[in-house]
């Protein structure tokens, strides 16, 4: 039996030359490597599916653009029989969920993750018999009904939580939104690194929890028995609830927002150490300072903040909140410490990260050495050839006196 020939795209033709970054890997079309006068972009609709030429004609793949957006076309599929579809979908996500179900014992993780997962545009996070959805480009918002399908398909979900109030839709000319399809609860138990957490879906940060840190979390078990523990921006106290279940002496979990500070307590006690368990609200950095007035001291501090850098322009700023950050953890320190770094922001790069908290070491005349370090967990799959994939870091150290 014959298979269906797929429907035409659209052409989107580029520049001399400007496909090689696409043949060499890459997944992005900027809008200066279009041949705006073979193919205008004044004539494509945002989220339009095209086929990407060469300059010469010849087909790269299929994807889909946006004139609106400074990447202004991404690739999904370079063989030309598969485009960007339902069924492409459907295939996609069961590859991806081949590889959580090898690595991961329970269903909690993220099964979609953009780039590295081929499926640009989309993020799906897992939470057993929900998941949770952000489409953060035109292309992907054009097939949401699809990809709503599509999840029905391969996992048949009881709730799906359409996320899609992220600020990067801003940048593909995307209205915000929140939007539950079936049976989709407030708050959920997850169970992380055989530890119990409660994730709040619709009022919760991002998608309602930070799978990307599991096995970064994972790493803290051994640091932490019969230690005084510090979670700074610890949001529902993924890192503190592990580390008082592994056996710390006490935790305290520092957050600005109380809400998430009440899951964390609620946490506490499903998990059985809410008598270790503390929790301060406000802004880290003047907790920190507080903290530091009043001659309090920690064996381990956690220190995750959210993204100091957003965009490049915004560099200098952001680094120099990561140098103070940093600072005031290793001034709440006791001799022997640890101190455990992160950075989700893809334009401070990890070397960067290194030579901050050195910086930060000397100049309270500390020394510093690296243990281990970390990166997103592999259930968010790096793309080699998209740096902005691996955007997570984290630094184990130990501070000690100079």
């Amino acid at each position: 039996m014959n298979q269906p020939v797929p429907a035409p795209h659209a052409p989107l033709r580029l520049k001399k030359n400007e496909e090689r970054r696409l043949r060499a890997g890459h997944l992005w079309v900027y809008s200066n490597e279009v041949d705006t006068a073979v193919t205008p972009l004044t004539g494509f609709r945002a989220g339009e599916p095209v086929e990407i030429q060469a300059s010469n004609g010849k087909p790269v793949g299929t994807g889909y653009v946006n004139p609106q957006s400074l990447i202004c076309a991404r690739l999904v599929s370079r063989d030309p029989a598969h485009p960007l579809s339902g069924s492409l979908l459907v295939h996609r996500l069961k590859v991806a969920l081949g590889l959580r179900e090898r690595l991961y014992p329970a269903p909690f993780y993220r099964l979609v993750h953009g780039e590295g997962d081929a499926l640009p545009g989309l993020i799906v996070d897992r939470y057993d018999a929900v998941c949770v959805v952000q489409i953060t480009t035109a292309g992907m918002e054009a097939l949401k009904d699809e990809v709503i399908a599509a999840l029905d398909k391969v996992l048949k979900p009881a709730g799906i939580l359409l996320r899609n109030d992220t600020g990067s839709r801003k940048l593909e000319g995307l209205d915000s939104y929140v939007e539950a399809i079936g049976q989709v609860p407030e708050v959920v138990e997850i169970l992380e690194n055989g530890v119990r957490h409660l994730a709040p879906l619709a009022g919760g940060q991002k998608t309602g929890w930070f799978y990307d840190q599991q096995a970064n979390r994972a790493r803290l078990a051994k640091y932490v028995r019969g230690a005084r523990v510090l979670d700074v921006f610890s949001y529902v106290g993924g890192w503190g609830i592990q580390a008082a279940v592994a056996g710390a002496d006490s935790v305290m979990c520092v957050d600005s927002s109380e809400a998430a500070l009440d899951h964390a307590h609620a946490a506490a006690e499903l998990n059985g150490i809410a008598e270790r368990f503390a929790t301060l609200e406000g802004d880290a950095f003047e907790a920190l300072k507080n903290l530091k007035q009043e001659r309090e001291r920690f064996d381990v501090i956690v220190c995750d903040p959210p993204a100091f850098i957003k965009r490049k322009k915004d560099f200098k700023e952001g680094a120099l909140a990561y140098r103070r950050i940093n600072e005031l953890a290793m001034s709440l320190l006791d001799r022997d410490g640890i101190l455990v770094s992160c950075s989700c922001s893809h334009h401070m790069e990890r070397a960067t990260l290194a030579d901050t908290l050195l910086a930060s070491a000397r100049h309270l005349d500390r020394s510093l050495a690296f243990l281990e370090s970390g990166q997103p967990g592999p259930d968010h799959p790096v793309h080699p050839a998209i740096p902005e994939t691996e955007y997570l870091k984290a630094f184990y150290s130990r501070v000690l006196p100079a």
